[in-house]
């Protein structure tokens, strides 16, 4: 049997990560699945269980208003939940099960704590606005997870158009490589593609890649700490305004990403067009 060492473990961590993940889990992640890899036969799929449950306990402590418990449950099954992907990217045991396992598994800890949460809150104060929280934080995370394999459909179908597209000018009729037009729309294309001075978001943007964290720092990852990890240790008075700033927050991520993906097609309809014009010209 193979002994791994940590940096084995590191070299399956993400090229880039929320920032949540790459500075508050990622460092006892790596060391927990280290010790699972050389000391135990646990599955992938059996660490999604885990986590599973202990997201469930995680529930019943905000629904018994217990909020520094299931704010430490919640981070546990958040933290094993990564040890479950180190595991499977190490050792080569992922599965297509196990992607769907731990995809529905989020969906439920998330949908349970936000339940789990509302409902203890409305318990102790009778005020409705802790359910309406709870349902807002479901609302939203599904929409995030119901969109984005969408998005990442629209693209994949964009790419599939273009690769259609490049079949159809035949080799011989290919234009003059030295006509002018093109050159001109070559050079312009290339310049596009340079970097623009050392703008401030360029530099930022360089230096989060350095430290392997994602560009958006608003991602799903840091609504659930906000939600369920930073707001119940802060107490319950934190609760609607930072899972009310967060949701906001995340809502923007949203829709910033679904207008880049509507740039991303524009382009890709404007540049067919001018290829089938190109085509029938030549």
């Amino acid at each position: 049997m193979r002994t791994y060492s940590l940096d084995d473990v590191h070299e399956t961590r993400k090229r880039r990560d929320s920032w949540w993940t790459v500075y508050f889990v990622d460092p006892a992640a790596c060391r927990v699945a280290l010790a699972v890899a050389n000391r135990t036969s646990l599955t992938p799929n059996g660490l999604t269980v885990f986590s599973l449950v202990l997201g469930l306990v995680s529930a019943g402590c905000f629904a018994m208003n217990q909020l520094v418990a299931g704010a430490c449950f919640f981070y546990l099954s958040f933290m094993i939940d990564c040890v479950d992907g180190k595991i499977a990217r190490l050792k080569g045991t992922g599965t297509p099960f196990g992607l769907w396992l731990d995809y529905v598994g989020d969906r439920i800890r998330v949908v349970m704590c936000a339940g789990g949460l509302a409902y203890g809150q409305y318990a102790l104060t009778g005020e409705v606005t802790y359910v309406v929280l709870g349902a807002a934080v479901a609302v939203l995370d599904l929409f995030r997870y119901v969109n984005a394999p969408q998005m990442k459909r629209v693209r994949e179908a964009v790419r599939e158009e273009r690769q259609e597209l490049e079949p159809l000018v035949p080799a011989p009729l290919v234009p003059d490589p030295m006509d002018p037009e093109r050159l001109e729309r070559v050079r312009r294309s290339e310049a596009d593609r340079l970097p623009r001075g050392r703008s401030l978001p360029k530099r930022f943007n360089r230096f989060l890649a350095r430290h392997r964290v994602r560009s958006h720092l608003i991602s799903g990852i840091e609504f659930h700490a906000a939600v369920f990890v930073v707001a119940p240790l802060a107490g319950a008075w934190a609760l609607i305004p930072l899972a009310t700033a967060s949701g906001a927050m995340l809502l923007v991520n949203e829709i910033f990403l679904v207008y880049r993906m509507w740039r991303f097609t524009r382009r890709h309809r404007v540049a067919s067009s001018q290829e089938s014009r190109e085509h029938v010209l030549v």
